[in-house]
């Protein structure tokens, strides 16, 4: 991706952001290729409700993936399932209950998750 075109996916994710309708966000990022952070939010009283937005959420993220890399995405949810079992424990934690604030699953403090899973 060039840098034009990351630069406009990534105003793009800052205007879907900006949305007063959001019921769940998850949000990615990679910062210089080794560290990832990722928050977690959603608003509803539902603990069936917030299940569904969580596997939509990921699902959608699978099938997306799937079409960039031009793949079936049942193989991208196996490769992906692979690989979250070699990495090791990452600190993350679900929204509270009746929680509308996002949750930072990573920060700079802690231990930094490079390309090969291994902390640094």
């Amino acid at each position: 991706m060039t840098e034009t075109s990351f630069e406009t996916e990534r105003d793009r994710a800052r205007q879907l952001l900006d949305a007063e309708d959001l019921t769940a966000l998850h949000v990615g990022v990679i910062h210089d290729d080794q560290t990832v952070d990722t928050v977690a939010s959603r608003r509803t009283d539902a603990d069936s409700e917030a299940e569904l937005q969580t596997l939509s959420l990921l699902a959608t993220h699978i099938r997306a993936v799937a079409a960039e890399a031009g793949v079936d995405y049942d193989t991208v949810a196996a490769d992906a399932a692979a690989i979250a079992a070699q990495l090791e424990e990452l600190p993350v934690e679900a929204p509270a209950d009746h929680d509308s604030e996002a949750i930072e699953d990573g920060d700079d403090s802690d231990s930094e998750n490079t390309d090969d899973g291994s902390d640094t």
